[in-house]
């Protein structure tokens, strides 16, 4: 059937005012810029090392604080204690000093008496009643020595023990305070063997001393004794033979 003119006409205006009122198609085109995308990248790799560096310093911060709470750890091992008794044992043993003790004023006056040069005018009783007492002074001096140099020998026992033990906390020491501590109490048990050092040779000095002394004013001693004896009345020195040969 054969379309008129005047319908194919109405047909062409229904087309064109469809296509008026619908809606035009969005744009879709996507550009790639390949200079863009390489800064892109470039930008997200130097934020990703950042982010790397501060996790490596909040790394390095974290082990520095855990080295200081190493270093500031104390030393379980402690002979202080120890140290003290064995200095104070020592001490007690030099105050047991009988007769004349280690005091200034108590040697003074014992040699302005009992030490001092015989006198004239003294008793022969007087005489020697000193010379006893400087004899048991020397006695017990003697006793006094050897007291301490016994003393100072049961030391050494619980000082190596203190300083094996002290030697072995410093080398497994964690931290530099374990080791300074360590190291201290070291110093410490050497200054006590050195001060059992000092009383052994004090001890031994005053006992050689007051014997020295003793013998000294026993020679003074028998020097008046001698003059009294020979101003005796109807003594008259001569040579004597004390052996007859065949």
């Amino acid at each position: 059937m054969a379309v008129r003119p005047h319908s194919r006409a109405a047909l062409f205006g229904a087309v064109a005012l469809s296509l008026s009122f619908a809606d035009p198609a969005p744009a879709q085109i996507v550009v790639y810029d390949p200079s863009n995308f390489s800064q892109n990248v470039l930008t997200a790799a130097r934020e990703l090392q950042q982010v790397n560096n501060q996790i490596q310093s909040l790394a390095n911060e974290a082990q520095m604080l855990t080295n200081q709470a190493r270093n500031l750890t104390s030393l379980p091992l402690s002979t202080l204690s120890q140290l003290q008794t064995t200095v104070q044992k020592t001490q007690s043993l030099l105050a047991q000093a009988q007769h004349i003790a280690f005091d200034v004023q108590q040697i003074e006056t014992a040699f302005a008496t009992t030490y001092r040069s015989a006198s004239s005018s003294a008793s022969s009783s007087g005489l020697i009643a000193t010379a006893q007492i400087r004899w048991r002074n020397s006695v017990a001096a003697f006793e006094d020595s050897l007291k301490v140099q016994a003393g100072v020998v049961g030391n050494i026992s619980s000082n190596g023990s203190a300083m094996s033990s002290l030697t072995s906390a410093s080398q497994t020491a964690t931290g530099a305070l374990q080791a300074a501590q360590a190291g201290n109490q070291l110093l410490a048990l050497q200054s006590q063997q050195l001060s059992d050092l000092v009383a052994v040779v004090a001890a031994k000095s005053r006992a050689d001393a007051l014997e020295q002394s003793r013998i000294t004013t026993t020679e003074s001693q028998g020097q008046e004794q001698y003059r009294r004896f020979s101003t005796r009345s109807g003594y008259q020195p001569g040579n004597v033979t004390m052996f007859h040969g065949n």
